[in-house]
C-alpha cells in the first residue's frame, strides 16, 4: 500500500471515502498487485472483513488485510495468501486504532494488451466488484 500523505490525511478526515492501491501477493486471489481499492474509512470492522491498516512497527505504511478475528488489544489480521506472510503471525495483535478502514470495491486499471473490443468488454464485466465479507474465510483463517 501506499504511504499516506499529509494531503490523503487531510482528505481522509472530510470524506468517508478514499482510494488506495495493493500492492505485494498477500491478498491473493481476493486482491491482486495492482488492484484499486474504495475505502470506506473509519466503518465497522467485522470478522471477515477486508481492512485497510497501518503497520505496527512502521505506522507511514498502509497494509491491507482480512481481519480474522477481534482479540484483546485488538484485531487479528491475516492476508488471504499463506505464503505471503506480514501479518499478524508476524508482528502480533493490530490495536484499534491503527485499523482505518474497511475495503468496499475493487477496481482493476485497464492493461495496454485490453485495447481490442473485445478485451474492453471483458475488462468492463469485470474490472469493478464488491469486496464481501467472508465469514467462513474468517473461520479457516483463525484455525492457522
Amino acid at each position: 500500500m501506499p504511504e499516506l500523505s499529509q494531503e490523503n490525511e487531510r482528505a481522509r478526515a472530510l470524506l468517508p471515502f478514499g482510494p488506495a492501491e495493493v500492492t505485494g501477493p498477500s491478498m491473493v486471489p481476493t486482491l491482486q498487485h495492482g488492484d484499486r481499492l474504495v475505502v470506506h474509512w473509519g466503518a465497522r470492522i467485522r470478522p471477515g472483513d477486508v481492512v485497510v491498516l497501518r503497520h505496527p512497527f512502521q505506522q507511514d505504511l498502509l497494509v491491507v488485510k482480512r481481519a480474522a478475528q477481534r482479540r484483546e488489544g485488538g484485531w487479528w489480521v491475516l492476508g488471504d495468501n499463506a505464503y505471503a506472510g506480514g501479518d499478524s503471525t508476524d508482528y502480533g495483535v493490530v490495536p484499534e486504532d491503527l485499523v482505518l478502514g474497511k475495503v468496499r470495491f475493487r477496481y482493476r486499471p485497464l492493461r495496454g494488451d485490453q485495447r481490442s473490443p473485445f478485451g474492453l468488454v471483458r475488462w468492463a464485466l469485470s474490472a469493478a466488484r464488491p469486496v464481501f465479507s467472508d465469514r467462513s474465510a474468517s473461520k479457516r483463517l483463525r484455525a492457522r
